[in-house]
Protein backbone atom coordinates (compact mmCIF):
# COMPACT_ATOMS: atom_id res chain seq x y z
CA UNK A 1 0.00 0.00 0.00
CA UNK A 2 1.50 3.14 -0.96
CA UNK A 3 0.07 5.15 1.50
CA UNK A 4 2.27 2.61 4.28
CA UNK A 5 5.12 3.67 2.07
CA UNK A 6 5.28 6.94 2.42
CA UNK A 7 4.36 6.58 6.27
CA UNK A 8 7.49 4.52 6.84
CA UNK A 9 9.63 7.36 4.97
CA UNK A 10 8.00 10.10 7.10
CA UNK A 11 9.76 12.41 8.81
CA UNK A 12 9.25 14.93 12.19
CA UNK A 13 8.09 18.42 10.68
CA UNK A 14 6.81 17.21 7.12
CA UNK A 15 3.45 17.78 5.92
CA UNK A 16 1.40 15.95 4.00
CA UNK A 17 -1.40 17.64 2.25
CA UNK A 18 -4.14 14.75 1.21
CA UNK A 19 -6.97 16.19 -1.62
CA UNK A 20 -9.54 14.36 -3.43
CA UNK A 21 -13.30 13.79 -3.71
CA UNK A 22 -15.83 12.51 -1.13
CA UNK A 23 -15.09 8.66 -1.35
CA UNK A 24 -11.83 8.87 -3.25
CA UNK A 25 -9.87 6.82 -0.16
CA UNK A 26 -8.11 9.35 1.61
CA UNK A 27 -9.30 7.91 5.17
CA UNK A 28 -7.82 4.26 3.85
CA UNK A 29 -4.61 6.22 2.75
CA UNK A 30 -4.44 7.73 5.95
CA UNK A 31 -4.50 4.39 7.39
CA UNK A 32 -1.85 3.12 5.58
CA UNK A 33 0.50 5.88 6.03
CA UNK A 34 -0.22 5.41 10.08
CA UNK A 35 0.64 1.82 9.59
CA UNK A 36 3.40 3.03 8.23
CA UNK A 37 4.34 4.89 11.05
CA UNK A 38 3.92 2.20 13.08
CA UNK A 39 0.15 2.93 14.82
CA UNK A 40 -1.56 0.02 15.27
CA UNK A 41 -4.83 1.67 17.17
CA UNK A 42 -7.57 2.36 14.58
CA UNK A 43 -7.54 5.46 12.25
CA UNK A 44 -10.79 7.45 11.45
CA UNK A 45 -11.26 10.28 10.00
CA UNK A 46 -11.71 13.12 12.40
CA UNK A 47 -14.29 14.76 10.33
CA UNK A 48 -16.37 16.21 13.26
CA UNK A 49 -13.40 17.26 15.74
CA UNK A 50 -11.11 18.32 13.13
CA UNK A 51 -8.17 16.48 14.53
CA UNK A 52 -7.22 13.58 15.87
CA UNK A 53 -3.46 12.78 17.47
CA UNK A 54 -1.70 9.17 17.59
CA UNK A 55 1.36 8.87 19.72
CA UNK A 56 1.80 5.35 19.64
CA UNK A 57 4.12 5.36 16.48
CA UNK A 58 7.59 5.94 15.68
CA UNK A 59 6.71 9.56 15.36
CA UNK A 60 3.37 11.25 16.07
CA UNK A 61 0.79 11.12 13.44
CA UNK A 62 -1.47 14.37 13.97
CA UNK A 63 -4.37 13.70 11.32
CA UNK A 64 -6.26 16.76 10.67
CA UNK A 65 -9.85 16.81 8.69
CA UNK A 66 -10.80 20.12 7.38
CA UNK A 67 -13.69 19.10 5.47
CA UNK A 68 -16.12 21.28 7.76
CA UNK A 69 -13.57 24.11 8.33
CA UNK A 70 -15.40 27.25 7.01
CA UNK A 71 -12.43 29.88 7.20
CA UNK A 72 -8.82 28.94 8.14
CA UNK A 73 -8.77 31.15 11.02
CA UNK A 74 -10.63 28.19 12.93
CA UNK A 75 -7.52 26.44 12.97
CA UNK A 76 -5.96 29.24 15.07
CA UNK A 77 -8.67 27.73 17.79
CA UNK A 78 -7.00 24.37 17.44
CA UNK A 79 -3.49 25.36 17.73
CA UNK A 80 -2.82 24.21 14.84
CA UNK A 81 0.84 25.97 14.26
CA UNK A 82 2.03 23.63 17.07
CA UNK A 83 1.07 20.83 15.43
CA UNK A 84 2.52 21.97 12.03
CA UNK A 85 5.55 22.83 13.69
CA UNK A 86 5.77 19.78 15.96
CA UNK A 87 7.74 16.73 16.69
CA UNK A 88 5.40 14.90 14.64
CA UNK A 89 4.10 14.65 10.78
CA UNK A 90 0.64 16.33 9.93
CA UNK A 91 -1.49 14.51 7.22
CA UNK A 92 -4.42 17.44 6.56
CA UNK A 93 -7.69 15.77 4.69
CA UNK A 94 -9.04 18.41 2.25
CA UNK A 95 -5.80 20.51 2.45
CA UNK A 96 -6.59 22.97 -0.05
CA UNK A 97 -9.83 24.51 2.40
CA UNK A 98 -6.94 25.97 4.30
CA UNK A 99 -4.10 26.81 1.47
CA UNK A 100 -3.44 30.40 3.03
CA UNK A 101 -2.07 29.20 6.66
CA UNK A 102 -0.03 26.33 5.39
CA UNK A 103 3.55 26.12 5.34
CA UNK A 104 5.64 27.03 2.47
CA UNK A 105 7.58 23.16 2.59
CA UNK A 106 4.49 20.74 2.25
CA UNK A 107 4.62 17.66 0.16
CA UNK A 108 0.85 17.08 -1.78
CA UNK A 109 -0.72 13.98 -2.46
CA UNK A 110 -3.82 13.99 -4.55
CA UNK A 111 -5.95 10.96 -5.32
CA UNK A 112 -8.30 10.40 -8.17
CA UNK A 113 -10.86 7.92 -9.21
CA UNK A 114 -10.26 6.49 -12.50
CA UNK A 115 -13.55 4.47 -13.38
CA UNK A 116 -12.19 3.71 -16.87
CA UNK A 117 -9.70 1.50 -15.18
CA UNK A 118 -11.69 -0.26 -12.91
CA UNK A 119 -13.83 0.87 -9.49
CA UNK A 120 -10.79 0.24 -7.38
CA UNK A 121 -8.42 2.26 -9.39
CA UNK A 122 -6.74 4.93 -7.72
CA UNK A 123 -4.16 7.27 -9.62
CA UNK A 124 -2.03 8.96 -6.80
CA UNK A 125 0.35 12.14 -7.71
CA UNK A 126 2.64 13.38 -5.27
CA UNK A 127 4.08 16.67 -5.31
CA UNK A 128 6.93 18.02 -3.19
CA UNK A 129 7.19 21.87 -2.28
Amino acid sequence: MFGEELGKKARAGQVYCLDGDLGVGKTVFTQGFAKGLGIEEPVNSPTFTILQVYEEGRLPLYHFDVYRIADSSEMDEIGYEEYFFGEGVCLIEWSQLIEDILPEHKIHVVIEKNLEKGFDYRKITVEWE
